[in-house]
Parts: structure tokens; sequence; C-alpha cells
């Protein structure tokens, strides 16, 4: 299903503070209907804000230029098809992004800009209770994360379809960018299950064909206009004529991060011979569920690098070298879901 957003709705629920307009103008029906379930659009004035002006956009990057674990430089991939991280990427420092914006096909990510300029830190915390608000607050969870992102963009580039094991609300700031979102249903279970194995804080990529259309939502983002994005919702995303700037927040609570942990479980299940339920129907089961996981995790991965370096030491005895890119974090699965870290 298409949607082209050119105007603000009519009606739209406020903020908590009665001192400052809303950032985020949400439908409050919309909201109780979809959140965390199916995307759903909304209205923002984030584009109007100096911090997403040109100068202070480059003033940020050249922040980053000396932390390179918090951005991401990449080339646009070739299709929405691609592999996520074969496309060439690491190309330059941030600074030099933004010089080649207008030359080159470039992605740059800069992540946690709330760490690096106390403005989007103000932000985020204005946004998340706005989005606290309409959900009548944490009701009981616990927040384990919450951070963001800005996203600058060359024309006419694109990034590969992926999905993102967090609750998402995307603005779309200067340009025009064509998202193509899939309800989380359009992800079969035991993709998830296999992903969530890995116990990363990461995006999984997913074949785009493997998906049902009919569960594809495409938006036509213009400033002013943004989405939600629930957990586990695939994606990818186009750019058009010119540059475009989007900025992103994201969270995780315990509830939601056990439901990755629960589909975990589920996948050693499945070995054993179980057809286990999804997380959710049973939410006492996914609590026991997620516990076994903290705890076999940790062990798992300890055991798994404690191998990978007996493996590596046992070949430098022999004189074999190691393969090219060894040391990657990158993990590919027979199931065709790739697992790489993204935010530490």
């Amino acid at each position: 299903m298409e949607t082209a957003l050119r105007s603000p709705c009519a009606d739209w629920q406020r903020g908590t503070e009665a001192t400052r307009p809303a950032h985020l103008q949400i439908d409050a029906a919309a909201f109780h209907d979809a959140f965390d379930r199916e995307p759903f659009t909304f209205s923002h004035n984030l584009s109007g804000l100096p911090l997403f002006f040109d100068g202070a956009l480059r003033n940020l990057a050249n922040r980053y230029d000396a932390h390179p674990r918090d951005y991401y430089v990449a080339a646009g991939a070739p299709s929405a098809g691609s592999e996520f991280f074969a496309v060439p990427n690491g190309l330059c420092k941030p600074s030099a992004a933004m010089d080649q914006l207008q030359t080159h096909s470039i992605r740059l990510l800069l992540k946690r800009p709330e760490n690096h300029d106390p403005a989007f830190r103000t932000l985020l915390d204005e946004q998340f209770k706005e989005v606290m608000a309409l959900r009548g607050g944490l009701r009981g969870e616990r927040l384990v994360r919450l951070e963001s992102a800005v996203f600058i963009t060359s024309a006419a580039s694109t990034t590969p379809f992926h999905f993102d094991p967090e609750i998402g609300f995307f603005s779309q700031i200067e340009g025009e960018k064509i998202y193509h979102v899939y309800s989380p249903s359009a992800l079969r279970e035991t993709v998830l299950e296999k992903f969530y194995l890995q116990g990363l804080t990461s995006i999984g990529q997913v074949e785009l064909k493997a998906c049902d259309p009919a569960l594809e939502h495409i938006y036509k983002l213009g400033p002013g206009i943004g989405f939600h994005q629930p957990q586990n919702a695939p994606h990818w995303v186009e750019t058009r004529a010119s540059r475009s700037v989007s900025y992103a927040f994201v969270f995780e609570t315990d509830v939601s991060r056990h439901r990755g942990q629960a589909r975990a479980c589920n996948h050693y299940m499945r070995k054993l011979g179980f057809d286990p339920f999804a997380p959710g129907r049973r939410p006492a089961v996914d609590e026991v569920k997620a516990a076994a996981m903290r705890m076999l995790i940790p062990v798992r991965k300890r055991v798994g690098a404690t191998l990978k370096a007996m493996r590596g030491n046992q070949l430098r005895r022999h004189g074999i070298p190691l393969a090219p890119g060894a040391a990657h974090r990158q993990v590919i699965h027979p199931a065709g879901v790739t697992a790489t870290s993204r935010r530490k």
C-alpha cells in the first residue's frame, strides 16, 4: 500500500508540556491501534530546528571524526536486495563525507548524537516523553536503551533491506525519502529466532523476496513527516533528487528485549521437536524463556570466543594465516539472516 504524505491531519495529540509545542504530532487513535504492531505516520516540527541546519550538521560531523565507533559511512547499495555489509563502507570520515554528498553516493550515519551535543539529548528526552504520554508511561516496564541517530544521504541512494530489534520513530528533515516498510508479521518466527539467538544489539538482513508484498507500506516522506517503525519491521529506503537528512530515535524496554530472548529459546525448543508459541501469547512463559536465555547466551558467547581463539592459535602454530576478515563481527546464518554488531 502506498501513502503519499503532503499535509498534516486535522487532529493532533499534544505533548506533556504546556509551555512547549509538541515535536511529534501523533494521532492518539492511530497510536493506540498500531503502536509496535504496524507502521503509522505522523507530523513533526524538527525540520525548523537549528540543530538540523547545514552549518550545525557540518559542525556535528566534524566532532564525530575522532569517534569512529559512533559513525558509519557507506556507499549507496546497488539494489534493495543487496547484502547490507557487502556494500563498500568505511569510505572516509564524517567531515569528508559531508563534502562529498553532491559528487558521490554516500550514506552517513551519526550514532547517538545526544552523546556529542547536549541539545540532541534534550530533543531525545522531549520526544520520548511525548511518546510515553500517549502510551501511558512505561506501565511497569524498565527502559534499557534509548538513543537516536542522524542520517545524511546523497541523492538517488539506496539502503538495503533489513530490520532493527527496537521500537523506532523516524522523522524526515530535508529532502525526500521513500521508505518501504513491512509489517513485523512479514518475518517468519524461525527467522527471528535465529537472529535473536546471537544476543546482539544489531541489524538483521533478510531476503526481500521472502516477504509478502501485501504487507508493504510505502511512505513518501518529506520535511515535517515521519512514521513509527515497530520492532522487527523490515524495510529498505531510497532517496530522490536531492540530499536527504533524517532523524530517528529508538528504544527498548526489558519487556521488548525479553521477547527477543524468548525467541532465542524457541529456537532450541524447535530443535527438541516442540512447536513453541510466538512471544506475546503467554507473557509469563515468555519471561521464563527469556530468563533461561539470559543465562545461556553469555556462556555460549564465551565458549565460542574461546574456541575461536584456540583455532586461531592452532593455525598460527602451523604457519597458516587467518582468512581476511576473520576477525569481523559479521555472522551469516544458513537461513539468510545476517547479524552484525551496530551499537556498542
